[in-house]
């Protein structure tokens, strides 16, 4: 980052003014490098939630929510869901830039030499109940993949950091797809070497022993492009997760299992089930009115799931693609008078032309879409935030990667405490130099401490 120089914070309780440097990255807004003010003011800054803390610097993706625009290692998202398949995106943002034709080719050949499961592991699933979660079966499956591979779990060691890297990325939707046919009563697809990356997932997902399964070409390129789309997203939720733990020196496994269970959250990885069940509650065309008239009423709960963005403040490049994958899609599978989707059409051009949706800036996001996209392809809705988990790891992997050789990345966090009087304290990471809990507690606690209530 460029130096830009100073900003003065001055105080109102009599603090000698404190001056922090601004950088500047290539990319987006300035800084305020705010790490000394703890030292020279003995404060700390106070963002609940890091809405306006940026917590690394980064190479790998960038997003203006202003301009809606969304870029991989400085490519649009539009150009690379277009002309490139999933794994040359994969490459992309592990290695910074596009494949040249051999690099591509080994990179494709070493991820189909990964894609297996020990057979142990395989064992795994009969521990599960038949219903469980597939999250769950995600998580708890990707985080025994560390009780695997003892022989490369060097974090400190790059080649093992890539082999590791390869072994998530290969075996994700073997993971996946077990998770599938355990729940359906149905024997596991094992991998096709034979297939592309998308083609043997869907083999694994849908293929039985009994036929000759061919998974139909438009589906293919529409689900790859969808897993482009979902690769990487800067610092959400999830890949922040991933992020804090590994900073804490843990392995790649446990850190994807972490951001995994980060990602089932219905505010992250479920957003576009709840746009499912939003068309199912509005069910006909001609309610599409009065919902909208509920989303506008402010003492009404109902929110109208799918349109407008955190971070985009225009349309959601991804949106625009999405909505194109989805008509290929249902009219492939003749589809295209089915009733949810005319609903979501039409629901989408209501709101695209009313004033309040306009001057706000409520646009459709990836969300919208992508639900209806999934269930036309036959993917039940507890598989959707999976779907989501299988491309967003080789963005996590990426990050990881980043983090693992940024020094500045330790992650020590610090809190406004409360106190027990209800009182705002200050308090560092409770992890280091913590003095004895008994010093701090009030007299009262230390008398329920003593009798082993606390």
């Amino acid at each position: 980052m460029v130096s830009k120089g100073t900003a003065t914070l001055n105080f109102s309780n009599g603090h000698p003014p404190v001056e922090l440097p601004i950088y500047s990255g290539s990319v987006g807004p300035d800084v305020v490098d705010i790490r000394a003010l703890g030292g020279k003011a003995g404060m700390f800054t106070y963002d609940p939630g890091f809405m306006s803390t940026a917590s690394c610097s980064s190479t790998i993706t960038y997003i203006d929510g202003d301009k809606g625009v969304l870029l991989y290692r400085g490519y649009p998202i539009e150009q690379l869901a277009q002309q490139c398949d999933f794994l040359e995106v994969c490459y992309l943002l592990l290695n910074g830039e596009l494949p040249n034709a051999p690099q591509k080719q080994q990179f494709d050949d070493t991820v189909k030499r990964h894609t297996m499961l020990h057979e142990q592991l395989v064992r795994f699933y009969s521990g599960f109940r038949r219903d469980a979660h597939p999250m769950a079966v995600m998580v708890g499956v990707v985080g025994a993949l560390s009780a695997f591979y003892h022989e490369a779990m060097d974090i400190s060691d790059a080649r093992h950091r890539e082999v590791s890297a390869f072994r998530l990325i290969a075996k994700l939707p073997t993971i996946t797809a077990m998770a599938y046919k355990y729940n359906q009563g149905q024997p596991f697809m094992y991998p096709r070497n034979s297939l592309n990356y998308v083609e043997n997932f869907m083999h694994m997902m849908f293929a039985t022993p009994c036929e000759e399964y061919r998974p139909n070409p438009v589906l293919v390129r529409a689900l790859d492009r969808i897993l482009i789309l979902h690769a990487d997203h800067e610092q959400n939720a999830s890949t922040s997760t991933v992020r804090l733990a590994g900073s804490s020196g843990a392995n790649p496994f446990a850190c994807i299992s972490a951001g995994i269970a980060c990602l089932w959250g219905p505010a992250h990885g479920g957003a576009n089930e709840a746009c499912l069940k939003m068309l199912e509650e509005i069910g006909d065309v001609s309610r599409i009115g009065q919902y909208i008239k509920r989303a506008k009423d402010k003492d009404d709960s109902f929110k109208l799931m799918g349109f407008g963005h955190r971070v985009y403040k225009n349309f959601d490049p991804r949106a625009k693609l999405m909505r194109e994958t989805c008509h290929g899609v249902l009219n492939e599978l003749g589809l295209k008078d089915d009733r949810l989707f005319k609903l979501a059409v039409e629901l989408e051009k209501i709101a695209l032309e009313d004033d309040y949706f306009i001057s706000k800036k409520l646009y459709p996001n990836v969300d919208f879409y992508s639900g209806l996209i999934y269930q036309a392809m036959g993917f039940p809705v507890a598989m959707f935030p999976v779907l989501f988990a299988i491309p967003r790891t080789s963005g996590w992997l990426a990050q990881w990667q980043e983090m693992r050789a940024d020094a500045e990345q330790k992650h020590r966090l610090r809190q406004a405490g409360r106190g027990p009087d209800g009182e705002a304290q200050i308090t560092e990471d409770p992890d280091h130099d913590a003095p004895d809990v008994r010093e701090l507690l009030p007299l009262r606690k230390q008398r329920v401490l003593h009798r082993g209530l606390v």
